[in-house]
């Protein structure tokens, strides 16, 4: 008899605009909160081994389709500039990582469910 294999389901979500351009995902969330915790976008793109432009251009596509500012932005000077995630922007954060953990819950059970029903005997 086979030795039962583990197996795991992996779930990926984004939100898309009518056009299908995205919106919002898991790298967007990444680079949010490396902003969020590193006050900055160079430090976040430093962090993600990212090109500066690269994450500014994310930024800036998501805020257009949005129509909403995700950073308040200051400029260097003798305090060295930085940025940090306006309101919406970190409840945009909360709201996205509730629904991936949602669907990762419920993608879960009903895999295990699954498996159980087909693959038991």
């Amino acid at each position: 008899m086979k030795e039962n294999i583990p197996l795991h389901i992996r779930s990926k979500i984004w939100i898309e605009d009518e056009a299908g351009k995205v919106v919002f995902g898991l790298g967007r969330l990444r680079i949010l909160e490396a902003i969020d915790r590193l006050g900055s976008i160079h430090g976040a793109a430093k962090e993600l081994k990212m090109s500066y432009r690269a994450i500014w251009g994310r930024i800036r596509a998501t805020e257009e389709r949005l129509n909403r500012p995700l950073l308040v932005r200051s400029i260097g000077g003798t305090t060295g500039g930085g940025s940090e995630l306006t309101p919406f922007a970190m409840d945009l954060l909360e709201g996205f990582r509730q629904l991936q953990n949602r669907i990762v819950a419920e993608s879960d059970a009903e895999f295990q469910k699954t498996m159980a029903l087909h693959f038991s005997q």
